[in-house]
């Protein structure tokens, strides 16, 4: 599949995006058009990225993972730590790999912010050692939350402004880059973007359903997790990793958590659940709407020529 350049173009290679909130029928796409356009589908979504919870963050089926490559899935440990700029390099490595083996790269998540630097690029952060990431990662287990917040404070009062008490990834990612660099993630976003390479033509299809059958559609998911065994799967992972890790954040998490300790009934715990779910759906849609063009968005109807058009694109 080659990508018709325009005269006095040089040729670009294709990456089609498929984006937009949970429980739209992003996978079930994705492996669609994988199957007819000899696909390779690459994640983006900040929770699925990890290992540990494949049931609650909706990880392709082993079935699908046979039947097409999949990548940047279970990539990373739970108490490791993904940027967006970490996710933008793996991303971009990956998408090399795929062009190499002659096939269509088809980045697909919603996580949109990711989808951002991919799509129009990020401030320049230096990368980060891991030794420094490690030291600030054990420095926030030490001192949990909010005193972690009221340390880096000290540090950094004005990036500190911009950051929930309680969003450890990005505190720890603020912490870590001033630690390296001795200069503030606020002062290096400040800086142009890093554009994505000029060699590559992005195709996005954002799906964004009607709100009602979107949220059916998270309750409905939350529901076929519970039977899958998703409580056991929560209760194990807690055993091995008993501190916050990036995975605390996961959909229902913290719900379902709950009710493991005693803290809430089942029924409660389902509920609080499943409005946490279509609230997050709900963030998703209107981010997705304004913050990036999409070449096509479609609602929860599939147009019958959509590889077609797809196809005359790429």
């Amino acid at each position: 599949m080659t990508y018709k350049a325009s005269i006095n173009e040089p040729a670009q290679k294709p990456v089609l995006v498929i984006g937009g909130p949970t429980a739209s029928g992003k996978s079930g796409l994705a492996l669609s058009l994988a199957s007819s356009l000899s696909g390779v589908i690459i994640n983006d979504d900040s929770m699925q990225i990890y290992q540990g919870l494949p049931l609650l963050t909706a990880h392709p089926s082993e079935e699908d993972f046979l039947h097409i490559p999949h990548r940047l899935y279970a990539s990373l440990s739970p108490d490791d730590t993904c940027s967006a700029a970490r996710w933008r390099n793996l991303a971009f490595e990956e998408i090399r790999k795929v062009h190499s083996e002659n096939k269509l790269p088809i980045i697909v998540g919603g996580s949109g912010f990711y989808l951002k630097t991919l799509l129009q690029g990020i401030s320049p952060v230096p990368d980060i050692p891991s030794t420094v990431r490690d030291k600030i990662s054990a420095l926030q287990k030490e001192m949990g939350n909010p005193e972690f917040h009221q340390a880096f404070s000290l540090r950094d009062p004005v990036m500190t402004a911009r950051l929930d008490p309680f969003n450890t990834q990005r505190i720890i990612r603020a912490w870590e880059v001033l630690e390296s660099t001795g200069k503030s993630l606020a002062e290096w976003h400040k800086l142009p973007p890093d554009k994505p390479p000029k060699h590559l033509r992005f195709l996005t299809v954002f799906l964004l359903p009607e709100r009602k059958a979107l949220y059916a559609s998270c309750n409905t998911r939350f529901e076929q997790m519970l039977k899958a065994g998703v409580l056991d799967e929560i209760k194990q992972f807690k055993e091995q990793f008993p501190a916050e890790t990036a995975l605390s954040k996961a959909l229902g998490y913290s719900e379902l958590s709950a009710y493991l300790d005693g803290n809430l009934s089942l029924p409660e715990a389902i509920a609080s659940a499943q409005q946490s779910t279509r609230h997050y759906a709900k963030r998703q849609v209107t981010w997705f709407r304004h913050q990036i063009v999409a070449d096509l968005i479609l609602d929860n109807s599939l147009p019958e020529p959509l590889l077609d058009w797809i196809k005359e694109r790429l």
